[in-house]
């Protein structure tokens, strides 16, 4: 039942995500930057957690879930290290995903052959 909510959680993130390119003149940038945004938001008032225990990776592989997981490293370092947590609570709980980037990307770049156009 997992993979049918996952399936289901995270079809209808990637359908918002295209009814705005299709349907408004919105970049992807700023697409993908609002997927974010809402993530925190929507991890804010608390509705976040319930949906990615409901849907596991369906909610937390998109980028809202790296929203959320920003906005709860910020909660977890305000409750440990006090007002300094909101500037360091964020790059902690994300410095993993973003230096694994940096190195997947670093390796492609390195590994691929460039194609001219």
């Amino acid at each position: 039942m997992q993979y049918l909510y996952a399936f289901l959680v995270g079809g209808a993130l990637c359908l918002i995500g295209q009814v705005f390119i299709d349907r408004t003149s919105l970049t992807p940038a700023r697409i993908l930057t609002g997927f974010v945004v809402a993530g925190v938001v929507l991890s804010a008032v608390g509705v976040y957690e319930p949906l990615a225990e409901l849907a596991g990776a369906g909610a937390t592989v998109p980028l809202s879930g790296f929203g959320h997981l920003m906005a709860q490293g910020v909660r977890d370092a305000v409750d440990r290290d006090g007002a300094v947590g909101i500037l360091t609570g964020a790059f902690t709980a994300s410095a993993a995903g973003i230096a694994a980037a940096v190195v997947f990307s670093l390796l492609a770049g390195l590994l691929g052959k460039p194609k001219e156009k």
